[in-house]
């Protein structure tokens, strides 16, 4: 079944209340939160390159507030044990059993702070969680339910004992966006209220956390015309065939943009993508993504002129405006 007009107008509507009542924590980042937001309704993560004291824990604890869920922050360090992510089974020896003690990766929104400066091997403890919403410890599955997002940040200025996280990790975060520094009015506000510690303490839940897998299930449904999906296939293909890229934008990025394209749809209260939703998220899902030649990178061409030049070549379709 296809999303309705009325459908849309509903997700519209409640999309631009979560994100104001976001803002009220995070003040002059509407199209940051619509964008994590968007992740999270299209069932994907998100990873914020930023300098420290951006936001970045607040708008986490805002989310988790606004959809009535949990939050849990991670402070990835070298010495961090996948086991300290996920769970670790005990023996009860009053029960004679063994019990799973459930990690901080149980929660609706999960912080992963400073991911790179854990070890590869707890960096991977978190790929199945973020594939599959279920960590399996000692052959056993268990569910983190919905909604469930990370969201991880990485200093992009402090290098020193740090972890590159490798491609196969990146390509599974939907989106790579950053925070930022407010504006000088903004923060002057900020610093108004800077005797609240903790903002999103006061924020009120707009919607349950089943409401918000209701969504995502709703934004599955949003139409996405046959020319639209050769056109983000056409633009895939492009950036692998581009010469800068040794690895270009892989079929699971191609699902993520499509998945994302859908969410962002909804929010503008359409049923159905157009192409210049295409070409507005191209940047945030699929920068991350491309790897660049190293001759390429050395005189200067970066994954966002790749992104551009690949926009810039291939023509959009005329599709048509509805289902």
């Amino acid at each position: 079944m296809t999303m309705t007009p009325e459908q849309a107008a509903w997700f519209q509507s409640t999309f631009t209340r979560l994100v104001d009542n976001v803002d009220r924590a995070l003040m002059g980042k509407r199209e940051v939160v619509g964008l994590v937001l968007s992740a999270m309704l299209a069932e994907g993560h998100v990873l914020l390159e930023d300098a420290p004291g951006t936001g970045k824990t607040s708008l986490a604890k805002a989310l988790a507030a606004t959809v009535q869920g949990t939050s849990a922050r991670i402070q990835f360090t070298p010495d961090l044990l996948p086991s300290d992510v996920t769970g670790v089974t005990i023996y009860d020896q009053a029960q004679h059993r063994f019990e799973f003690h459930k990690g901080p990766v149980f929660a609706s929104i999960v912080l992963a702070d400073e991911i790179n400066r854990a070890s590869p091997k707890t960096q991977s403890a978190l790929l199945e969680v973020m594939e599959e919403s279920r960590v399996t410890v000692d052959g056993t599955a268990h569910e983190v339910g919905r909604p469930f997002l990370v969201v991880a940040t990485q200093n992009p200025i402090e290098q020193a004992g740090t972890y590159k996280l490798p491609e196969a990790q990146l390509d599974r975060f939907l989106v790579k966006t950053s925070i930022g520094y407010p504006e000088l009015d903004v923060a002057e506000r900020i610093l108004a209220g800077s005797a609240d510690r903790n903002p999103s303490a006061h924020l009120p839940a707009i919607i349950t956390t089943g409401a918000v897998a209701d969504m995502a299930d709703l934004a599955s449904t949003v139409h996405v015309e046959g020319a639209v999906l050769r056109y983000a296939a056409e633009l895939a293909a492009a950036t692998r065939e581009d010469p800068a890229t040794r690895l270009g934008v892989s079929v699971r990025g191609s699902i993520a943009m499509i998945r994302i394209a859908k969410v962002y749809a909804a929010s503008n209260g359409r049923h159905y993508v157009t192409p210049d939703d295409i070409k507005t998220l191209v940047g945030p899902v699929w920068t991350h993504r491309l790897v660049m030649d190293p001759e390429a990178e050395f005189s200067g061409t970066t994954a966002e002129t790749v992104i551009a030049r690949v926009v810039e070549s291939i023509a959009a379709p005329q599709a048509r405006s509805a289902a």
